[in-house]
């Protein structure tokens, strides 16, 4: 599953932020990606690859996601970054 989230979060998601949405996506047994800008591609539930994302508000990313909780991992992993939650 591939959904396109735009960031609505106040100010850039920075080291607590990160930390946040990674151990979020760790919740799911689903491989999860965050897709940025055509080229970059970097693993939800690693640090040093979130990290390595500059994810503004504003900023838009796709999220994919693949396994058996794909669904439930994308909806809260856009929850989280329009601060819906």
């Amino acid at each position: 599953m591939r959904k396109e989230v735009v960031v609505s979060m106040p100010r850039s998601m920075e080291a607590t932020p990160i930390a946040h949405l990674v151990q979020l996506a760790n919740q799911f047994t689903s491989s999860i990606y965050f897709e940025m800008d055509g080229n970059k591609k970097v693993n939800a539930k690693s640090i040093m690859g979130m990290m390595s994302l500059v994810l503004t508000s504003g900023a838009q990313v796709t999220i994919a996601a693949d396994g058996d909780d794909e669904l439930e991992a994308v909806q809260q992993l856009e929850d989280f970054l329009s601060e819906r939650t």
